[in-house]
This record gives C-alpha cells, structure tokens and sequence, in this order.
C-alpha cells in the first residue's frame, strides 16, 4: 500500500470535510435548519448516504448529522516517520470525502438559481446536469442489468488536446459503456472539450457531465448506490450488499485525466470502496496488489492513448461487440444521437419524401448471404443538404424463420442503424426518416453501409433463425412507390393477423424472466393481449426470443385448465409461476388489478393503482415527474410496486397494454380510468375514445382528469361527476 496516495486521500478527505462544514454553517446561518434539501425528483432522498447509512435526510439541520459520520470516519494523516498497513484508512478517508461531497452539493440544491440544468441533456445556458432523477435512473439502471450497459467510467479533470478527449468519449461509448463527468482542473473539463469539439452529450449518448466541481463526483457514486437499492435487492443502511452488488454488478472505473490534487486522490479512494479502480494519466503512485477491487486498485502512469483498454483490463470487465463493418464509430451509445440540420449532409425519407422499410422471408435458395446492392444514388452522388427517397428492403432465409418473425426482425431496424455515429434513424415501416451527418460522409459512410449494418446485426443478434441475409437499398423513387405499395399491404395483413389473435386462440403463453437479477420473484407473463411490462416485448417477440435462444428468459408457458376466465387464471400458469417466483407466488391473475395481480420489476412503462372514493384508476406514464393524485410520485410508486411484489390494487404495465380488450378487464376496464397524466392521455387518445364508444360513452378523454385539473383524490372526484364519468355508477371495486 503506497503512503504517498494514502497521505494525500487522507489529506483530501480532511479539506473536503472542512470545506463541507463551512458551507454548511454559512447555509444553516442564511436558510435555518428546516430548510429541505433533495436531489431532484427521487425517492432516494441523498443516496449515498441513505444507501450507506440508511438515513433519510431531508433538510439542512439532517446534513448535520451526515457531517458528524464524515469527521469519525477522518482518520489522522500519516506520520513522517511511521508506517501503518494504510488501506483501512484509506478506504475510511474515501468515505468521508463522498459523504462531504454529498453535503456540499446538495447545499448547492437549496441555491436559487440552481447550478444544474433541469433537463437529461445540456443546453446553451446549462453544460452540468447534477444528480440523475428517478425516471432517469429506471430507463438508465436497467441496461446494467440485461448488459446493454456494463458499466461505466467516471472521468475526472481533462485532456491533453480535445482531440483526445473525443477520442476517449467515442472509445467508451463504443464499448458500450456511460461517460459520467466531472472535476474541473484549472477551470478546464472533459465536458468543455467536448461541447468545443460539437459533441453531443447528455443521457441519451451517455456523456453525461454531472458537475465541474471536484464534489459532483459523489452524483457517479450515487448513480451506483440506487442501482443497488433499486436492482440489486440492497436495503437502506445494508452497505455490505450495496458495495458487494457494485463490486460483482457494476463494472465501473474511475479516470483520472491530467494533474490529480488531493481531492481527486480522496475521490479515487472513495470509489475503491465500491470495488471500482482508478487509472490514471498522472504518476500518483500506485496500489497493485487486489483485495477491494477485483484485480488492481489504482495504476499510473499510463498513456492517454492506451487508458481505456487498461482500465477495462483491471476492472476485469468483459465486452462482448460484434463488429460491424462501418467506417463510423458503432454502439448502443449514439442510439440517442440527433442530427441537426445545419450537420446534415443527406436526409432520406421523412415528412418531404418517400420511404419505407420491409422484410420479408424468403427460402435459402433465393437469397444471397452479405449481397447488398444500392438501386440509384450513392451518397456520394448527391449534393450536400438533398432531401432524397428511401427504401431498405430486407430478405432473410432460415430453416427456422417464420413469416410471424418478420415485424419482429423489421422493427430492429431503426436500433440497428441509430447505432452508427453520425446517423439518425426514426420511424418504421413507411414513415421512416433517416439522415447522415456530414462529419459521417467524410469518414466514408455510405447508403451501402445501412446493408451492412442490418446484415451484421441480423446474424449477430437473430443468428438462430438467420441463416443468410441480403439486402436492397432503393434510392428512386420510382421503384419506391412501387415496392411501397406492395409493402403497405403485407403491413395490413400483419396488423389483421395480430389483431384477431386473442388470449382465448392460443394455449401457449410466453413468459419474461429477464428482470430476475433485481427483482428475483417476478415473473412476467406475456399474452397475445398483454405485452410485457416493458412494452419491449409481445407474444410474438417472446415467441421468437424463444425459438432463437431456447434456454433463455423467455419460455413457453402451457396455459392449461381454465380456473377463473373473468380474471385470467390458469392451472398450468400458476404452476409455473410458483415454480419460478422460488415459490413465494401461488396465484396471478392477468385480468385484475385487484386480485393477485402480476407482480411488477421496475421496468414498467405505466403504474395504474386505485382511487378509492372515484371507484376508478389512476394511470401514470414513467416520464411523468409530479405529484400523483394518490399523493406519491411516479417514483415513490415505483418504490412501492416495483421489485416483484404482487400489490393488490396497482399494477404496472406497458402503454399498449391500456388499449387491449383484457386490461383489468375483471374490473371493467379502461372506463374505471379516472386521472391519467396529461401527456400520455393525449397519446392514448384515439384508444380511449374508441374504449369509451364500445361502451357507449362519448367523448371518454375529455371525461379523465389530469394534472392540469385535479391534483388530488378528493379534485379528481370533483371533475369526474362534474363530466358525468361511468366509474362512480360501475360495480363497486371492493
């Protein structure tokens, strides 16, 4: 164990608990000790130190407290002379940097105007976004569980040149993995490297810049410890499973870019705690042999050019990447990614052009694996800034492909080319709308790569049912309009066959056990009428998941002996998910809310839950961050349904799940809505109206409140008799 990081961790953390105390005394004396203090829109009150400890802090005269657990774990600064085994201490200073850390930002929080933006991506006033809320933390978490995230790197302070600093960013997202921010040095930052450079950053590519202050780094540290609460099954003050769920779960690692002060080592030793290394670019010494973390603890110095692949080596993470062969940077990361106009070289399709997407099966015989031909106008023939048509016509051959595959591999198109850096993909079937950047065409891309793309991914991804993949990339419109057509009725036919397939016509269900990492007893049974909670999946894609992978997640599931039709029980269901919820489940029933309900992960699109004196449901889309009328938030809802627990009278569900004739269909249905958020009510407006006619109301929407008039049970009342809703007359629910 090197004296020389231990010294200056141990003398970081003693200058960030004072300077924790001062702001703290300075915030108590100008705001008083019931001033309320909260990281934005979560339920977590401060992580680290709810996770940790277990206390609820909500206020200044709370931080006292946390301040009072930092100066115990402040363990004296090495002497001269004496040498100690100094990783305890070492560990215990990281600590109580981060619990500093966390005081001093969230006095930043009682500040008005605030330091942070409001928002999941920086804007022209706002570069630092601050703590992560909830709704960002469920969308977010999930993909550290089913491992379309692996992890993430915590890089502090900034680069040599910002041609490096871009470099390091697309390295990591290329691998998949988030890019959280923070630490100014000199008043220079990662984050300000790459808003020069025209990078887009923000949650949704996962650059995420969380602070310039050396104190932000606590928002990475806290990221982690609602993963662990919220996937992980960790308890508030079970700090032992907290730091063991990071440690196995959450391949994270710390970056240390350019000169590295005592604050930034005291940083480095809190993240240990977590079993998360550090690598620098600086010598700051080092401590090689494992035990905390899986291999080594911090390594320097190491070239800029080579660091990432390094800190991946220590933190002993795998990648699994098929490659594409593209001339762009490819990944999940760049999924978020918009081109602007004024960046764009080529668009194809969208409002001012005609596009569309297919495809079709075909026998071995007729397709050609890896043939991809372009039917007009490479891009390299056409002018920058033209609006052109598109048509990607895709055909697959396998000897276990099947025409019900079709949608499910055609809607994997638009993932499969927003994965290209520098290329926006949105819609599907004919409404598609594609554009390639400008920076993208000087790097090579072509119209030919979209083939490229699908072909690659097709085989990676649906290999078992994929045996050879060709493709057609039509840039006419003449042979547009043509095969669009042609196209537009075979999209008819699908939604006819989808449409008539009932729960009634099939004795097979599919389940979804995909979430079992952090909710170990949930199980999740997909229905022709109910699609999964995430609304990623339907009966069609887990019967596909099966046939491609069939030993995984998703199974088939007899239904078996009819026992409650009315509410969707079945013998061979419970049997099933009794068996496979380890036996804490001995009934679900898929038509009711009130009645063992299914369980609910927290991966759900919607939460609905009962207001009592309406007689009548509330529903509420995930994205929504405000009050409820049943006085929780969307998060604290979550909190309370989520984590595979069968509630009585919530459940969490999909979007498209409200428009099937089998929601809560024991309890009448969609008429028992009352309060739906107001975004999500106009979306769903046409289902719920056409609900409303099948059951003779008119005008259904405008009889569902929201929060723009009602914000309470007892106003929701009020707006519903007032509209002359169905719910007060139907049968009562209990």
């Amino acid at each position: 164990m090197s004296k020389i990081i231990a010294t200056r961790a141990i003398r970081g953390a003693h200058k960030l608990v004072t300077r924790a105390e001062k702001e703290l005394n300075q915030s108590l004396q100008d705001k008083g000790p019931e001033t309320r203090v909260e990281f934005p829109n979560t339920a977590y009150y401060l992580p680290l130190s709810h996770g940790m400890l277990g206390k609820n802090i909500d206020t200044l005269a709370g931080l006292q407290d946390l301040l009072e657990e930092a100066k115990k774990l402040l363990p004296p600064l090495p002497e001269e002379k004496l040498w100690v085994p100094y990783l305890g201490h070492t560990l215990d200073a990281g600590m109580a940097a981060l619990f500093a850390d966390e005081i001093i930002e969230a006095v930043k929080y009682t500040q008005t105007p605030l330091p942070y933006g409001t928002e999941p991506n920086p804007d022209d006033e706002h570069l630092w976004l601050g703590a992560a809320n909830d709704v960002i933390m469920r969308e977010r978490g999930i993909e550290f569980v089913d491992g379309s995230a692996p992890g993430f790197a915590a890089c502090v302070g900034y680069c040599s040149t910002n041609e490096i600093a871009v470099k390091i960013a697309r390295e990591l997202q290329e691998k998949n993995l988030y890019v959280f921010m923070s630490a100014a040095t000199k008043g220079r930052s990662m984050a300000q490297q790459l808003r020069e450079e025209g990078i887009q950053m923000g949650w949704e590519t996962r650059l995420v810049p969380f602070g310039s202050d050396v104190t932000a780094t606590v928002h990475a540290l806290g990221f982690a410890t609602r993963a662990a609460l919220s996937f992980g099954g960790a308890q508030p003050g079970d700090f032992q499973r907290l730091l063991r769920y990071n440690k196995n779960r959450v391949f994270a690692f710390v970056l240390a870019l350019g000169p590295v002060d005592d604050e930034k080592h005291a940083q480095a030793a809190g993240a240990i705690n977590f079993g998360f290394p550090t690598i620098s670019e600086t010598d700051i010494d080092q401590i090689l042999p494992s035990g905390i973390c899986t291999y080594e603890h911090v390594v320097s110095p190491f070239p800029l050019d080579r660091i990432v692949a390094k800190a991946i080596e220590v933190r002993g993470l795998k990648i699994a990447i098929t490659k594409v062969p593209v001339p762009v940077p490819y990944g999940p990361a760049f999924q978020g990614e918009r081109i602007r106009k004024e960046d764009m070289f080529v668009e194809l399709g969208g409002q001012y052009q005609p596009g569309f997407e297919f495809l079709a099966s075909k026998e071995l015989e007729e397709v050609e694996d890896g043939k991809i031909e372009v039917i007009g106008p490479e891009i390299d023939q056409v002018e920058e800034g033209t609006q052109i048509p598109i048509g990607i016509w895709v055909e697959v051959a396998g000897r276990e492909m099947q025409p019900d595959f079709e949608p499910i591999l055609e809607r994997q198109i638009h993932d499969f080319i927003n994965c290209a850096n520098g290329v926006f993909h949105m819609g599907q079937r004919d409404i598609n709308w594609i554009r390639v950047g400008k920076e993208a065409k000087s790097k090579g891309f072509k119209f030919s790569h979209f083939g490229s793309i699908v072909h690659a991914k097709l085989h990676g991804e649906f290999g078992k049912i994929a045996d050879k993949v060709q493709v057609k990339i039509f840039t006419q419109e003449k042979d547009i309009l043509e095969l669009r057509d042609y196209a537009r009725k075979v999209y008819k036919q699908r939604d006819e066959r989808l449409a008539d397939l009932t729960d009634e016509a099939v004795d097979t269900f599919y389940s979804c056990l995909l979430c079992q990492s952090f909710a170990p007893n949930h199980v999740c049974i997909i229905t022709p009428e109910r699609s999964g909670l995430c609304g990623a999946y339907n009966w069609l894609d887990g019967k596909a998941a099966f046939q491609i992978n069939p030993t995984g997640p998703n199974q088939p599931v007899k239904k078996g002996k009819v026992l409650d039709a009315q509410k969707g029980q079945w013998q061979t269901v419970n049997e099933y998910v009794y068996n496979n919820s380890h036996k804490n489940l001995e009934i679900f029933n898929a038509y009711s809310i009130i009645e063992f309900p299914m369980t609910s992960c927290g991966c759900f699109e919607c939460i609905s839950g009962l207001l009592p004196s309406t007689n009548g449901i509330m529903t509420v889309y995930r994205d929504f961050t405000e009050m409820t009328p049943s006085g929780m938030k969307f998060s604290t809802l979550a909190g309370t349904v989520g984590g595979g627990m069968q509630t009585p009278g919530f459940i969490g569900h999909s979007k498209q799940y409200i428009g099937s004739k089998k929601f809560i269909s024991a309890e009448s249905g969609a008429q028992r809505i009352v309060w739906m958020n107001k975004a999500l009510k106009e979306e769903l407006a046409p289902i719920l109206n056409s609900v409303g006619k099948q059951a003779g109301i008119e005008d259904f929407v405008d009889k569902i409140a929201d929060e723009t008039v009602a914000v309470s049970e007892e106003e929701v009342l009020e707006y519903i008799m007032q509209k002359g809703h169905p719910a007060p007359s139907l049968p009562p629910l209990f």
